[in-house]
């Protein structure tokens, strides 16, 4: 039995407790995934017993699992039903069972039990019916007709404005420089979670809900002045953006949700891990990695883990040179835009043909493309 220490503030006491976890501490999510712990294999074992090939039965059937929360998805609506009479047996023989509130069969693409699509971890998964042009496809290269869009979902952004319109609420009487200070890290945070999926208009609807709150705030700041007058003092142009919530200085400025750029996340092939020590496929993944030089990681990542060279994927082990695109004996600067990287004999190739346009200007540089000395 675990035991934790329980304080109260409001009644200055401290008493000992035998069971429970704090709320939000990272001691819940750990007990989370050791009692969980064998869930996958329930159902891939069940998945064996399906008719057909076994292999593909097994690879049909997925489990999702982050902590305490997880969803099964599967083709096979009759499938679904027995994967949930599976997941209850197996938990109630551990002393938890499904929460029925939160426990529902859903499709992703047709109406199911008056649901469509479903919220995992704050973003809503649904598939639209698309032209041949947008459709997905299968590991066969098939069209399936549809397509799989993932964004944040409407539960999470209406707990988002609500948290941040009970800031600006609790806020009335404080600074416009104290008020951006409180509001960009949340906006900043929430929105970062969010950059990996198609949120763009969520992002856009955010800021729109944002500037009505900001300007109730304003109006409530001076209630004897037009509305017209209270934009034009908290909101300034800055480049080609005519509405920025910021001071006459420009000390600091409030974010804006849809500032944030989207960058697709980019899928871990199922036999990596960040331990194996192949630094060179994390780095053009991630554009980092704790083993790698920080140029050489940002240069793998922008050339997607190819030589500018050759054009050849850099594989684990091999020699990789940072090269200067205009030598610095010319001019060239050392900035990301004049740098890339090589492979080591890709680099010496291209040094000597460097060498010989400096000595022989005369010579056509097409020519020394196609026959590097």
């Amino acid at each position: 039995m675990i035991d934790f220490a329980a304080y109260s503030n409001r009644q200055k006491t401290y008493s000992r407790t035998s069971e429970g976890a704090p709320q939000g501490g990272c001691i819940s999510p750990l007990l989370a995934n050791i009692a969980l712990h064998g869930m996958e294999n329930q159902i891939k074992q069940f998945a064996l017993t399906l008719p057909g090939d076994k292999r593909a039965n097994r690879q049909g059937i997925s489990l999702i699992r982050f902590a305490d929360d997880f969803v099964i998805l599967h083709e096979n609506l009759t499938v679904v039903q027995r994967c949930q009479q599976i997941i209850a047996e197996w938990l109630s023989g551990i002393g938890l069972e499904l929460k029925p509130s939160k426990t529902r069969i859903s499709h992703t693409l047709n109406k199911h039990e008056d649901n469509v699509g479903f919220d995992f971890l704050g973003f809503t998964i649904r598939q639209f019916t698309v032209g041949k042009c947008h459709s997905g496809k299968n590991r066969g290269g098939i069209l399936l007709g549809f397509k799989t869009i993932i964004t944040p979902s409407k539960a999470k952004l209406n707990a988002h404005m609500h948290r941040i319109g009970k800031l600006i609420e609790s806020h009335k009487s404080v600074p416009q420089f104290d008020l951006i200070a409180h509001l960009n890290p949340i906006i900043r945070g929430w929105t970062s979670y969010y950059a990996s999926v198609v949120s763009k208009r969520i992002f856009n609807e955010a800021d729109s809900i944002l500037f009505s709150q900001l300007k109730a705030w304003a109006e409530h700041r001076h209630p004897n002045k037009s509305s017209q007058w209270c934009c034009q003092k908290y909101w300034q142009s800055i480049g080609f953006d005519n509405w920025v919530f910021t001071s006459i200085n420009r000390v600091i400025r409030l974010l804006k949700h849809r500032e944030t750029p989207i960058v697709r996340h980019t899928k871990v092939q199922g036999n990596r891990s960040p331990f194996d020590g192949d630094w060179v496929y994390w780095s053009s993944r991630m554009g980092k990695h704790p083993e790698a030089p920080t140029r050489v990681a940002t240069l793998l990542k922008k050339q997607k883990g190819k030589c500018a060279y050759c054009g050849l994927f850099f594989r684990n082990g091999e020699e990789m040179e940072i090269d200067h695109k205009l030598p610095r004996s010319k001019g060239g600067k050392d900035s990301y835009d004049n740098l890339q990287l090589l492979h080591g004999h890709c680099h010496d190739a291209k040094t000597a043909t460097d060498n010989v346009a400096i000595r022989f200007p005369e010579i056509d540089e097409d020519y020394l493309n196609l026959n590097p000395f």
